[in-house]
């Protein structure tokens, strides 16, 4: 039932040889990579007018020139992972970058920040895409949680069927989004240059603000920044891409940083001259969409969209996470499940783990994710400022020819990165507070973890130095209930082997109990030792392990080999497995803690 089950939500399993048939073309890569970068449009804008409404509705036409300065970041920061996605055509983006060029504890800084990003770019891009249903539909306001859950879960089985799939059906709302807001801005544009829109709606360019500040206005910058989230996802993937796999990445890379140019700029655009302030459940473009069209089909094809982009932008974490954890699994820094690829050639436990956190932060913060939108970002431009830095020191290191010109390139995009990441710091510290606890945290568990390996290998290594002592016999120990056919499998079994001696532990809760049972043994199995241990406290486990160490302590001395040979009997159905009382797993799971003991289970299944 499970099998089937599995089968019907994730599909029939495929071949390791079909890999290839799972690789993607560039207008595949650039909706389901983009999506991130894309869907910011929705909120970026907003996030600047949040900062510039605390001094004067006046202070929006500011957004001008705050949009031209993150245009500018922007470019830089598309030629900068251009040149990184030709440098490392395998993939890794920030992690392998930092920790090439800057050393182990940069790249696991880059990449611990990174896994926790995309953790956020879940919760948060679902959670906004929530937000922007239930704009639209306001009775769903109150079921939040449970619709962004929902859409987490169709996510996770929808990318266990495989990047191909659910490029193929996720492709679709992504263009629609892209076509939604070109109308949108077009159609905007028109009214305005035809006089359809009032002048007076919006303040003057250069018009004077009282209570404006140099402080104020980097942090509408850093705010605005948050649009560029997602961009380094196409380096982090570039193993999704078909070949040749680094032009493809880098074409793609270069389209979505010109869609998210004009994208932006557009919102930002009629945001300002609409003269649209931010409200607390109404998004900027909903408002937008209501001037330009009314509320008609075009707004809700609008809305529609942009809750689908929100939502789907999600789907760049789970494109980019499981790769970045490949990356760091393969050098020991988390746990090796990552690496294996699941029946639909995905990296599914990446998947599983990615959807499970971000279900957990959504349920954590009741779907108000917004406030993470901060942590979200400068979880991001700490790799940015990382993963430039690294670039510089390559071409510095080994100079090829052009490289001044890619010096440049990458040295204004950490000094920019490095900026943007101290403005989060000094104007969002009560928000972005949590990175300097987490990431240390996450720097340690990488240690422990790399140890761990490194402890485990060397001691699994064979070498002529560390020869196991020489076994010169064999005790097997037979835990026992009764007189039945699984025990009498497991005495014929442990007299098939070559053993000294065999011993039967039977454990007795009364007196008169152990007495007839002995009397029974004699007569059916006389040639094999019977031990009965009296348990005046009805256990088994503790006499037993009392027992085990007894005959471990001589057979030591004896240079003998313990082992503890399980009957236990499978029934024919799974479910009946809970009508009787498991002693055998029981005893199993106890001793497996063991060290220099060997437990064998002999199974009897049950024909009826």
């Amino acid at each position: 039932m499970v099998s089937a089950i599995k089968r019907f939500f994730i599909g029939r399993p495929l071949k390791s040889n079909m890999l290839g048939e799972q690789k993607l073309n560039k207008k595949k890569a650039l909706a389901i990579l983009s999506s991130d970068a894309l869907s910011s449009v929705a909120y970026g804008p907003e996030q600047i007018l949040i900062v510039l409404i605390t001094v004067s509705a006046t202070a929006f036409w500011y957004s001008i020139p705050i949009a031209c300065a993150v245009l500018v970041l922007l470019s830089v920061l598309i030629l900068s992972y251009r040149q990184i996605i030709f440098a490392y055509p395998h993939g890794g983006g920030a992690y392998i970058v930092s920790k090439e060029n800057l050393g182990i504890n940069p790249g696991l800084v880059a990449g611990g920040s990174l896994l926790v990003d995309y953790i956020l770019t879940v919760s948060v891009s679902v959670s906004a895409g929530t937000d922007a249903l239930t704009s639209a539909f306001p009775g769903l306001h109150g079921h939040n949680v449970a619709i962004a859950v929902a859409f987490v879960v169709f996510l996770t089985l929808l990318n266990l069927r495989g990047v191909t799939e659910s490029a193929s059906v996720l492709a679709y709302p992504v263009y629609l989004f892209v076509l939604a807001l070109f109308v949108l801005i077009g159609v905007g544009i028109y009214q305005i240059l035809t006089g359809a829109v009032p002048a007076d709606l919006h303040p003057q360019l250069g018009a004077p603000v009282a209570g404006i500040s140099l402080f104020i206005l980097l942090r509408a910058f850093a705010s605005g920044s948050s649009a560029l989230t997602g961009v380094e996802a196409i380096s982090n993937a570039i193993p999704n891409f078909k070949d040749p796999a680094p032009v493809n990445a880098a074409k793609t890379l270069t389209a979505m940083g010109i869609l998210l140019g004009l994208l932006f700029s557009g919102i930002v655009f009629l945001a300002y001259y609409y003269g649209i302030s931010p409200l607390a459940e109404v998004t900027v473009v909903s408002q937008i969409a209501e001037e330009t069209f009314g509320r008609n089909f075009l707004y809700f094809f609008v809305q529609g969209t942009t809750a689908l982009i929100l939502i789907l932008a999600a789907n760049t974490g789970y494109s980019a996470f499981p790769l970045l954890a490949v990356n760091l699994a393969t050098d020991k820094f988390i746990p090796r499940m990552f690496t294996v690829r699941g029946d639909r050639l995905g990296y599914s436990n990446g998947i599983l783990i990615l959807g499970l956190a971000s279900i957990l932060l959504i349920v954590a913060f009741g779907g108000h994710t917004e406030q993470l939108i901060p942590l979200y970002a400068v979880g991001v431009f700490i790799p940015f400022t990382l993963s430039q830095t690294g670039m510089m020191m390559k071409w510095i290191r080994e100079k090829p020819k052009g490289w001044e010109l890619k010096f440049a390139i990458n040295s204004a995009g950490a000094l920019i990165c490095f900026t943007v990441t101290i403005i989060f710091f000094l104007t969002k510290f009560t928000q972005v507070w949590p990175v300097l606890v987490f990431l240390p945290i996450i720097l340690y568990v990488f240690y422990r973890i790399k140890s761990h390996y490194l402890a485990v290998a060397e001691q699994l290594r064979i070498s002529d130095r560390a020869r196991a002592v020489a076994v010169e016999g064999n005790v097997m120990i037979i835990p026992v209930a009764g007189i039945t056919q699984v025990v009498q499998t497991s005495i014929d079994y442990a007299r098939s082997l070559k053993v000294d001696q065999i011993i039967a532990v039977y454990i007795a809760f009364d007196k008169e109990d152990e007495k007839k049972f002995e009397a029974k043994w004699k007569q059916w199995q006389p040639d094999v030792r019977l031990a009965t241990l009296y348990s005046p406290y009805r256990s088994v486990i503790h006499p037993l392990m009392k027992f085990i160490d007894t005959v471990e302590h001589k057979a030591n001395e004896l240079h003998y080999r313990v082992t503890v040979v399980i009957p236990q009997f499978i029934p024919k159905r799974g479910w009946q497995n809970i009508l009787h009382n498991q002693s055998g797993f029981l005893i199993r799971a106890a001793l497996l803690l063991r060290k220099n003991l060997i437990v064998i289970t002999v199974p009897f299944h049950l024909k009826k």
